[in-house]
């Protein structure tokens, strides 16, 4: 059993996987971290979006991994930024349907500190090699995202918020 968290500016209670756009990171599906501040900081940068009234939410879920492994939900996990995580960023923001083999993608954020090298692959400014150069400097956060409402269903469980 892992603890992940959810930053938005409204409770998740009932998480669901098809709300999200397309073009995300890891494709279309709900997304968690297993860093709270990180979760944090998402929260209070989509409150100070929403306006002075609005505020940042933490909800905090425990996901039963294992188990939803030894039933065979479908991983994919990315363990570093690498040239298979970069191609797969790149087709999922371009509206590409490569996750939907998946039920469940792990690994680290297409963020406002990696994002700038992405794009500029993704434009053909830079190579692979260069790209991946640049990001082993980079601190590497951390995205699980749910793309199977069955697994959320059955393997998720709110806990809290914050």
């Amino acid at each position: 059993m892992i603890t992940l968290y959810h930053g938005s500016n409204v409770v998740v209670s009932a998480p669901l996987a098809k709300i999200g756009r397309n073009n995300l990171d890891f494709g279309r599906g709900f997304y968690l971290t297993s860093l709270r501040k990180q979760a944090a900081d998402w929260a209070n940068i989509i409150a100070m979006r929403k306006g002075r009234d609005a505020k940042g939410i933490v909800s905090v879920y425990h996901f039963d991994k294992d188990k939803a492994i030894e039933d065979g939900v479908i991983f994919k996990i990315f363990d570093s930024y690498n040239t298979e995580w970069l191609e797969y960023v790149v087709d999922c923001r371009k509206g590409k349907n490569v996750y939907a083999k998946f039920d469940v993608v792990e690994g680290g954020v297409a963020n406002d500190n990696v994002i700038d090298t992405v794009e500029d692959y993704e434009k053909g400014i830079i190579t692979a090699e260069q790209a991946l150069g640049q990001l082993q400097y980079k601190k590497v956060n951390h995205q699980i995202c749910i793309l199977n409402q069955e697994v959320i269903d059955q393997y998720l469980t709110f806990i809290k918020s914050y």
